[in-house]
């Protein structure tokens, strides 16, 4: 695996590989240490028993040095009050420093003496050697060790809890680190998930999660990303039916009446034939919206001129508005080349002149303009209509937000500034509006083309300057 393919430092991978690893080092030194501990318990003699044992030879020194042999059969007479276990003190020569002499399975059991730091396995109660604490070459205290001393009475018990109990308890403790790095996050997910389900779309999931810097944050904020983005899209539908609504009754308000009026047929054709094709374009106008708001599907991307594309709109604008040419401006510079999709852009734009056109006084000038801002070219189209107040230049781009009470229809239906914020937001770019003191400003704010001649997209030839701007808008 190369470096470049490893998991990023916050990766989940290296949580559970810490985990992973603090767990196994724990079990290795748990079983190490433990373990040792164990062993000393069930095969050492403990620190009483060695205690003891010195004890009784120190005493069997003191009989041999004050009393002989005889000193040396009354101490033993005492030990056999105390343990019920044979003991001997027997000299260098390996012979009884008692007046009692040792017997052939006595002497047997002298070839092979245990020291008191020996490991004692479980097979019989073995002979012990401790020497005299002052003169260990004077004698030697030999005794079978008392069953009392024995170690590993409780081995079977050690050993379950050793290799099962104390594991246990630490991958229990393993599961439950991994149940709240791993199962707890899940958990809230489904919880989510399950309120999506039940049309809850204002659920949101705790900062807890979402502050994670793991794969786990990250698909928790894009939960709550796609519940953002479902619940504005969700309101936005239903905010467009209720104002279509609302909006399509007035005209078919003015149909009811034309229909029941004495007009002649063709007046009444002509008022049929236009509130229609109001309808129309308001059937068109707010599909084409909820589209823009919905759709996610990659553009195609293509080089645009913005001074060429002006120019197509305005005689266009000219026609239908009766301006004059010299009353729409642009100071753009040839140069101006942006990244986006002709149709959608060009359907912003044109969305923009007409409501520059709609609010400019007879005579008004609308200006476009434009400046190179890095990475991105800020473009701006200005009218003399005056301006709007400043706590409605967020509104204008609501659907059916018309500020200047015309009526639905005349003066538009107030779609128009929201198309073309979709429409540029679609394509990576701002929409945004300002006032001047003489009018509005809009700012569009586009990724800039650097491209030395545009191309064809389809074949990747070199293609004329006007030929994109010649395509047909749909």
């Amino acid at each position: 695996m190369k470096l470049s393919e490893l998991p990023g430092r916050h990766s989940l991978f290296w949580k559970l590989a810490c985990l992973l690893v603090a767990f196994c080092l724990l079990m290795i030194w748990l079983s190490w240490s433990w373990g040792r501990y164990m062993e000393e318990r069930n095969q050492f003699l403990s620190s009483d028993a060695r205690s003891t044992l010195s004890r009784y030879a120190a005493q069997a020194e003191q009989a041999w040095q004050r009393g002989g042999r005889n000193g040396v059969d009354d101490w033993l007479q005492s030990m056999e009050l105390r343990e019920a276990s044979w003991v001997g003190v027997i000299g260098a020569d390996l012979q009884s420093l008692s007046n009692q002499p040792l017997n052939a399975a006595e002497v047997q059991h002298l070839t092979f003496l245990r020291g008191l730091d020996w490991p004692i396995h479980k097979k019989g109660r073995p002979w012990l050697r401790v020497p005299f604490p002052q003169d260990p070459a004077a004698g030697i205290l030999v005794i079978e060790l008392p069953e009392r001393f024995v170690p590993g009475k409780y081995r079977v018990f050690w050993r379950v809890i050793t290799n099962g109990v104390i594991p246990g308890l630490f991958t229990l403790l393993l599961c439950v680190g991994l149940y709240r790095l791993l199962v707890v996050p899940l958990n809230n997910l489904r919880e989510q998930a399950n309120a999506w389900r039940a049309d809850q779309l204002n659920v949101r999931l705790s900062s807890g999660i979402t502050q994670r810097p793991d794969e786990l944050g990250e698909l928790a904020r894009a939960f709550d990303s796609m519940s953002e983005r479902l619940q504005t899209t969700v309101a936005l539908q239903q905010q467009l039916l209720r104002d279509l609504s609302h909006e399509l009754r007035t005209p078919l308000s003015r149909l009811r009446v034309a229909s029941e009026s004495e007009q002649g047929l063709p007046q009444l054709r002509e008022r049929i034939g236009r509130e229609v094709d109001g309808m129309q374009r308001l059937v068109e106008d707010t599909l084409q919206l909820a589209w823009l708001d919905t759709d996610r599907s990659p553009l195609p991307n293509e080089a645009i001129q913005i001074q060429a594309l002006w120019e197509m709109l305005t005689d266009n604008a000219c026609y239908e508005s009766g301006w004059p040419s010299l009353q729409l401006q642009c100071s753009v510079e040839a140069s101006c080349w942006v990244r986006g999709n002709l149709n959608t852009l060009a359907q912003a734009l044109e969305n923009i002149l007409r409501n520059a056109i709609r609010h400019s006084p007879e005579g008004g000038i609308v200006r476009l303009d434009a400046r190179r801002d890095g990475e991105y070219w800020h473009l701006w189209l200005e009218d003399e209509g005056g301006g709007v107040a400043d706590e409605d230049l967020q509104r204008i781009f609501s659907p059916f937000i018309r500020l200047d009470g015309s009526r639905p229809g005349d003066g538009g239906f107030g779609l128009g500034l929201s198309i073309a914020r979709n429409a540029v937001q679609r394509q990576g770019g701002l929409l945004w509006a300002e006032n001047t003191g003489a009018g509005l400003r809009l700012n569009l704010r586009l990724l800039a083309d650097d491209g030395v001649a545009p191309t064809d997209a389809i074949a990747g030839k070199p293609a004329p300057t006007w030929s994109f701007c010649q395509t047909q808008i749909v």
